[in-house]
């Protein structure tokens, strides 16, 4: 029962949050991060730490909506490889240590690092004393980041610890790629114990985001139905910052339209169409097309599920005081 309580609080306050920031989009209210730390002696310490790190979010997506969709991506390039363990925010040490951020699924792609920073600064500030996980961190901001598009929130436990090292080759082989067939990105979810429909549930966030013109570029991760429909030029440099929705309706919305793509064969991705190549996959596509609120329950589901991915054995865990880095003046060997 208490339990439950936590979980509705929580809840509640990320739906003020929710209210807040669109009223501050709109210009009525005062600054949400002003508003909290104003009434900070108030909260409970989680109730702090979720309301911080949504505020901070919140923040974020109003500046550019597009951050959303990259602080889900983040917490899933995360999670993918050896657990939830904040790994994908080290910061390379040259000649030292070469970590996930750099890797080349993630190189001048996976986006929204200073949010993250910006959260552990603003729990600091508002909530002294609270022990808390970049991990955690990560959760709460692609949780925050799915109800502030348009999904529905869903609780978020505390007590993820950060992995003092990283995985540069476990990026690339860990982490589904746009090129993979179907039997390829069934095996690597399998193996982070994922059935075929939580995958189906989890790609299904690729309702919202955008691909870099640079990766269509390569025949390979295109869905060769769409590709006369591209109006992007790809220069040589991977730093190309061109975008093409992954929806191309919605792009900037949590809803069911990828699913209604995929089913008009119009999905971005070759790893996203080859769904529709198999009934395991094929039909759940078509349930969440015509059941937009199982969709989002299941996707939420999946992502806790996803969010509770353990680190891998034997790995020396800490909370760290900053993200991008390792407390002391040591990094564990790879």
């Amino acid at each position: 029962m208490a339990l439950g309580a936590t979980h509705l609080s929580l809840a509640l306050c990320l739906m003020a949050l929710i209210v807040l920031v669109k009223a501050d989009f709109d210009g009525k209210k005062e600054p949400i991060n002003n508003i909290l730390e104003q009434n900070s002696e108030m909260l409970t310490q989680d109730f702090c730490i979720f309301a911080a790190v949504g505020s901070v979010v919140a923040e974020a997506i109003g500046r550019e909506r597009r951050m959303g969709a990259s602080l889900i991506r983040l917490f899933f390039h995360d999670c993918f490889v050896d657990g939830c363990d904040a790994g994908i925010l080290l910061d390379d040490i040259p000649g030292r240590f070469q970590g996930e951020k750099t890797s080349p699924p993630n190189n001048n792609s996976v986006r929204g690092f200073q949010v993250i920073d910006q959260a552990k600064q603003r729990i600091k500030t508002m909530c002294p004393g609270a022990a808390v996980s970049c991990a955690d961190i990560l959760a709460l901001a692609a949780r925050d980041s799915v109800a502030m598009l348009g999904g529905i929130p869903y609780p978020v436990s505390l007590g993820r610890r950060d992995a003092r090292t990283a995985n540069f080759t476990g990026a690339l082989t860990q982490l589904p790629a746009p090129f993979d067939d179907l039997n390829v990105q069934l095996k690597k979810f399998s193996d982070k114990g994922m059935s075929a429909r939580e995958m189906v549930a989890l790609v299904g966030s690729h309702t919202v985001g955008f691909a870099r013109c640079v990766t269509l570029c390569d025949d390979r991760n295109i869905n060769p139905a769409m590709k006369s429909t591209l109006k992007c030029g790809c220069p040589v440099s991977n730093n190309n910052t061109n975008l093409v929705p992954l929806d191309l309706r919605t792009p900037d919305i949590f809803d069911k339209l990828y699913y209604e793509d995929l089913i008009r064969n119009q999905g971005l991705l070759f790893s996203d169409q080859v769904l529709m190549g198999s009934t395991a996959t094929s039909d759940v596509v078509r349930t969440y097309n015509s059941n937009p609120a199982l969709f989002l329950r299941e996707f939420n589901d999946a992502m806790i599920k996803m969010g509770n991915l353990p680190p891998s054995r034997g790995v020396q865990l800490e909370i760290r005081n900053v993200c991008s880095k390792v407390n002391g003046n040591s990094i564990a060997e790879m």
